[in-house]
């Protein structure tokens, strides 16, 4: 029997993407799903991708209004309360420097990628505390692990989660309560067409690197495998190349300073 048979699973971003992606692939293990974004015609699409899963439940949020989410929470508590694996999935990148970002940018990506997340992971806890278990999953990025050219908020908000999530998985480490944080390299999905740039315009653009990134359902396969071995922080998309330069930017600092700045990440 599959690990995640009959577990609950609440996936945000799961519109498109890595979200629409891990969807499918709890799905095809058996598992009850919510699937949420702020696009209902999108999730009914997905939905439908997921196939004979015998529970699939649409709950359409907006990440970047943390007082909707709260009122949200109340008003769906009895599909919520027992949930066994929130996915924070749901975020935005950036493609601009810092010299051409407006301060509303910033604001937005921390809003989305890390303050949305932070608020319904706080939502959340009561219940697993009250159970005993559950398990929070963070999206993050290997730009979550040191600063990107032209992702100057990105990186930040990814970074904040790292903060966040370490300090809960402290906090509840005498529990059965799990904490993963998961770390994508370039995964071939749209997220650089839909990043921002410096105005809060769409950038419409694929990256090169992203165009050949790692195949998303795949990741979605591995994903699922770090989670039911509770991995606390795991690493994908050109594994050797991530771990390298992770390991790289923890032990030669200053060269990674040099590497990263001339690196092509558009």
């Amino acid at each position: 029997m599959s690990y995640f048979k009959n577990k609950k699973v609440w996936i945000t971003g799961a519109s498109a993407g890595i979200g629409k992606a891990l969807a499918i692939a709890f799905a095809d293990q058996g598992a009850r799903l919510i699937l949420s974004s702020r696009k209902a015609e999108a999730l009914i699409s997905v939905k439908r991708d997921c196939g004979v899963s015998p529970d699939v439940q649409i709950l359409t949020l907006d990440l970047e209004d943390h007082d909707g989410l709260q009122t949200i929470f109340e008003q769906n508590e009895m599909m919520l309360k027992d949930v066994d694996i929130l996915i924070n999935n749901g975020g935005i990148s950036q493609r601009s420097t810092v010299s051409e970002t407006d301060f509303k940018v910033y604001k937005k990506l921390m809003d989305v990628n890390f303050l949305g997340a932070a608020q319904l992971s706080r939502m959340l806890l009561p219940y697993f505390l009250q159970r005993g278990e559950g398990h929070f999953v963070a999206m993050s990025s290997v730009a979550g692990k040191f600063g990107v050219p032209y992702r100057s908020g990105y990186s930040a908000s990814k970074m904040a989660l790292h903060g966040f999530f370490d300090a809960l998985r402290a906090e509840v480490a005498k529990t059965n309560i799990k904490v993963s944080i998961i770390c994508p390299g370039f995964v071939k999905t749209d997220i650089s067409k839909n990043a921002i740039t410096g105005d809060g315009k769409t950038y419409k653009k694929m990256d090169e690197a992203q165009e050949k990134g790692m195949d998303v359902n795949v990741l979605a396969k591995e994903i699922l495998k770090a989670l039911e071995k509770h991995k606390a922080e795991a690493y994908f998309g050109g594994f050797k190349e991530t771990k390298l330069a992770i390991f790289v930017s923890k032990l030669f600092p200053n060269r990674f300073r040099k590497i990263i700045a001339k690196a092509k990440v558009k």
